[in-house]
């Protein structure tokens, strides 16, 4: 009200200097000077109520551009078009708003469902967000993945040159995996300030192809010839000199049979071997009860030990967790264990399975579950351990095909105790025997995917 009040006088005050300078000088008389002001006050009242109300009006609809109210739009013409100018600038606006948030909420999901992992990197270099895929690659390792100083370079090179960058980075923990970095800096940079995006292109699957088809050609070539050589010069005697002695020919049959199995087998672990490298890098997600499995596959040998006359004592101990893992691996990481120590362990001998709880002195200290074959064979000396798990590599190499082993059975079991996270332990004392360990890790909650800086 007062202000309403002030802008009356404001608005009166010129009209009523006026009648009393006319009325001071004698041209105006008090009778018609008095109603004459009057009617200034209350002109000026009028415009003043007037010009307030459409002042409060124009607020409302700065406020509320879009949705005015019926009835609360300026009067006063110059404030009316204000007012419809602001209205149609808002709705620009909002149209505006609106196209920039689809664009965003499109530009969001095409990041989220992107094969390969993305990063969001801004000015400072650090990352801003990541989609989902990086966040199931790498999970809680992604802080060590941005630490590589190789990538740390092509990141600095980027931004630098304002080109984008390409890194090899060879990951070695929790498992050897080969990545291809590509750094791309982005001129002008986005609305929310990434200036690059950083792609993360696992390359782990394709170099372990290369590599493998490379060693079968070697190693295959190298352990098929002596097996090969044999057969061909039996053929040839069996065609010639042999070809009527019929004891000649039985003999000389089973021993074709033997190295024929013997290259079955090798061809089988090799195939075998290929296939777990090429999904190291992947942990598997199936739950597994390691002490029923271990049951399942005990039973797969019963005839194999009557055989041999051979003792297991197995040790499963209660209510031990669940591990992550494929049920078809740790089968196959008991059946090689197993089936090394029946054959290095020596007929009427005793073979000990035990699956327990870790100690807590050796193993991780997070729970897992610990496997542990140990035999009464001859032992290995301690210059052999460290080399045990490598390709072909055996201690006594005519003692080892003697007993139909590959050299490649250790190799398996450490490649899939590494895609399950896990340790493998040898320890042996030469006279003694020895006792081949796997470390589990147990089931946990799979990674939230947040990128931690450490």
């Amino acid at each position: 009200m007062w202000r309403v009040a002030g802008t009356t006088l404001l608005l009166a005050a010129t009209p009523l200097l006026c009648l009393a300078a006319l009325g001071a000088l004698g041209f105006l008389t008090a009778a018609p000077a008095l109603p004459a002001a009057l009617v200034c006050l209350m002109a000026s009242f009028v415009v003043a109520q007037l010009w307030h109300r459409d002042l409060a009006r124009l607020t409302g609809v700065l406020r509320a551009p879009a949705m005015p109210a019926a009835g609360h739009w300026p009067v006063i013409p110059a404030l009316g078009r204000i007012a419809s100018d602001i209205q149609r600038l808002a709705r620009g606006l909002a149209a505006r708003a609106v196209e920039t948030d689809t664009a965003r909420r499109a530009s969001e999901a095409i990041i989220e469902r992107l094969p390969d992992p993305l990063l969001l990197l801004g000015p400072d270099r650090a990352p801003s967000r990541s989609n989902a895929a990086a966040h199931a690659a790498f999970g809680e390792e992604m802080a060590a993945v941005l630490r590589h100083p190789g990538l740390r370079t092509a990141i600095d090179r980027a931004f630098t040159s304002g080109r984008a960058q390409t890194a090899d980075l060879t990951l070695p923990v929790p498992v050897a995996r080969e990545v291809q970095a590509t750094v791309i800096p982005l001129d002008p940079r986005l609305p929310d300030g990434t200036a690059a995006l950083l792609v993360l292109s696992d390359r782990t699957r394709e170099r372990a192809v290369e590599r493998t088809r490379s060693d079968f050609v070697t190693n295959a070539s190298h352990e098929l010839r002596t097996p090969l050589a044999s057969l061909i010069g039996f053929i040839e005697t069996l065609r010639g000199p042999a070809a009527d002695d019929l004891p000649a020919q039985r003999r000389f049959l089973g021993i074709m049979a033997e190295q024929a199995a013997r290259m079955h087998r090798l061809i089988d672990d090799l195939l075998s071997l290929s296939r777990i490298e090429l999904n190291e890098h992947l942990p598997p997600g199936e739950r597994v009860d390691v002490v029923d499995l271990a049951r399942s596959v005990v039973a797969g040998f019963e005839p194999r030990l009557a055989e041999r006359r051979v003792t297991l004592r197995l040790d499963l101990a209660d209510d031990l967790p669940l591990v992550a893992g494929d049920a078809d691996q740790l089968a196959q990481v008991l059946t090689n264990l197993i089936d090394n120590a029946m054959k290095y362990g020596g007929e009427r001998g005793e073979i000990r399975l035990a699956v327990a709880r870790p100690d807590g002195t050796r193993w991780p200290v997070r729970p897992g579950v610990v496997i542990a074959v140990a035999d009464q064979g001859p032992g290995i000396a301690r210059a052999h351990l460290p080399r045990l798990t490598e390709r072909f590599y055996r201690v006594d190499k005519a003692r080892s095909r003697g007993a139909g082993g590959t050299g490649l059975g250790l190799a398996i079991v450490k490649h899939i105790v590494n895609r399950h996270r896990g340790q493998l332990a040898i320890d042996s004392e030469e006279g003694k025997g020895s006792m081949f360990s796997v470390w589990l890790p147990a089931e946990t909650e799979p990674p939230r995917g947040a990128i931690v800086e450490t």
